[in-house]
């Protein structure tokens, strides 16, 4: 009665706001995967070892012009986001990046004493978080809706919608990427 009823309130939807409703969703799921992967023990040389490889990437980062960091940040992010739209496998692999930034998390903040938790939270200070967790809650997101569409045998249909959410995503990473690059010239500099 109450998942008829539900439904019932579902279809009742346009579609726009079933997908912002969607995104919302899988944007809070996807928070707490990561916040997940933060609570990950970690041995002493995992923590070492995981720090080790973010460090070189920082290194490349750090010491790029603006132009090759944004291009850096942004190809990297953009290729994981193309991944997570992949139906019926991109949200298991949208999950497991996550978590896996999650205990990247984990062990930044295990070698500097502080609770990863946290630092997680804080990060959504800047706004490029908040853009990137965005972008990726879309291509989960519409990969449901893909994978959805599939099954009930409409999915060509919906490969036009699939085609401007990553147009959609491609721009929100780009404005996360040039965000995120002059915020680490600014601090390198200050340094």
């Amino acid at each position: 009665m109450v998942s008829a009823l539900a439904l019932d309130v579902w279809n009742k939807f346009p579609s726009k706001v079933k997908r912002i409703i969607t995104i919302g969703m899988v944007f809070v799921l996807s928070l707490a995967i990561t916040i997940a992967g933060t609570l990950t023990p970690l041995t002493e040389e995992e923590i070492t070892q995981i720090n080790n490889e973010l460090e070189d990437l920082r290194g490349i980062v750090y010491n790029s012009t603006v132009t090759r960091g944004t291009a850096l940040i942004f190809g990297n992010n953009f290729m994981l986001c193309l991944s997570f739209f992949v139906p019926f496998f991109g949200p298991f692999f949208g999950g497991y990046v996550l978590y896996s930034t999650g205990v990247s998390i984990a062990a930044q903040s295990a070698a500097e004493g502080m609770n990863p938790v946290i630092v997680l939270l804080s990060l959504f200070i800047l706004p490029f978080t908040w853009l990137e967790f965005i972008a990726y809650s879309t291509a989960i997101a519409q990969s449901v809706w893909l994978t959805w569409r599939i099954i009930k045998h409409r999915g060509k249909r919906e490969l036009v919608n699939t085609c401007v959410m990553i147009s959609l995503c491609a721009v929100i990473l780009l404005i996360a990427a040039i965000i995120e690059i002059l915020i680490i010239q600014a601090v390198t500099s200050a340094l």
